[in-house]
């Protein structure tokens, strides 16, 4: 019990903990890390007696001569009840232990903060009940939320290190997860299902604030609205995730072709032998309907989803606005 004691210290100790695990943001991470100790532990323990005793076995019984009849011993009953018993008993306190922690992690508490977060390839966008979008997490500190998932393309994994929280999002159908953060900071979100040849790059924040500043961001991102065209049109940018496969401020590509100084380019090729002039037209189709017009060097593996039926006419006219000012 001691042992355990002293091992526990250690490993919930704040600066063990940031070199072996990630930080943690939630009780159920403590709960978590505590089991994932006493497995350590009792692993450990189990090899000790089980490498050392046949290591004791080897050199006590070695056989001396011929006619040493010292290794042919007989079974001991106490014994095999012992190391059948014992592992019996670890194994059903490991499988009750866990269950506990899996049972609270799977029930939804009540009032609990909604949440939408979209996967697709390759980015979340998260969504609140008042409208407001954005490629970031932003929950409030010490208040139960809960994360309704879903998909548009192919199955992705909301995976939060941190919060040892991990759900797939799957298309066609709702998941969901909860958590209370207990710790203010930014926290890493990772898709853990491979979805794409972008699939380690799909990674966004989540970030916990005060309620007061949580308040403030969310009426602050409510008023997007109000914003010119072009600045709105440069939120939608990120909220939809466009800026994880376009440049915006260089002529490198990315997943996609950049957006930087795109908008009037005569002679713009595309996978046909085509050539188009990259005006307002040209951008709305390929906003709506990617597949229509390829861009010469882009195949299926960088198809971008069409947003037909997902944006506005007054939004497509923010994100036209927008990047016909990245110059």
């Amino acid at each position: 019990m001691n042992l355990w004691l002293l091992v526990q210290k250690i490993l919930t100790h704040s600066a063990f903990a940031e070199s072996f695990m990630p930080t943690q943001g939630t009780e159920i991470a403590k709960h978590v890390d505590n089991l994932y100790g006493f497995l350590l532990v009792a692993s450990l323990i189990s090899c000790v007696i089980l490498i050392g005793g046949m290591l004791y076995f080897v050199v006590k019984y070695k056989r001396q001569s011929p006619n040493d009849k010292t290794a042919y011993i007989t079974h001991d009953t106490r014994l095999e009840i012992l190391w059948s018993v014992v592992p019996l008993i670890i194994f059903l306190i490991v499988f009750a232990w866990g269950w506990v922690i899996y049972h609270d992690m799977r029930s939804m508490p009540k009032d609990a903060l909604e949440i939408h977060v979209n996967g697709k390839q390759w980015a979340w966008v998260s969504e609140y009940k008042n409208g407001v979008k954005s490629n970031e997490v932003v929950v409030p500190v010490g208040r139960d939320v809960r994360i309704i998932l879903t998909a548009d393309d192919v199955i992705h994994s909301f995976y939060v290190p941190s919060f040892r929280i991990k759900q797939d999002a799957v298309p066609g159908r709702y998941t969901d997860l909860w958590f209370r953060a207990e710790k203010m900071g930014d926290f890493h979100v990772f898709c853990t299902e491979f979805c794409g040849t972008s699939h380690s790059g799909m990674i966004t924040k989540l970030r916990v604030v005060s309620q007061e500043d949580f308040d403030k961001w969310l009426t602050a991102e409510s008023e997007v609205s109000t914003l010119p065209l072009a600045e709105r049109g440069a939120k939608l940018f990120q909220t939809r995730a466009c800026a994880s496969c376009h440049n915006v401020d260089n002529p490198a590509a990315k997943v996609g072709p950049t957006m930087y100084k795109l908008f009037g380019l005569a002679d713009h090729e595309m996978m046909d032998g085509s050539k188009v002039t990259a005006d307002e037209n040209y951008l709305r189709e390929s906003i709506l309907n990617s597949q229509a017009k390829i861009v010469k060097g882009f195949g299926p593996r960088s198809a971008m989803p069409a947003f037909q039926g997902q944006l506005s006419e007054v939004e497509v006219n923010a994100l036209i606005e927008y990047i016909k000012g990245l110059k």
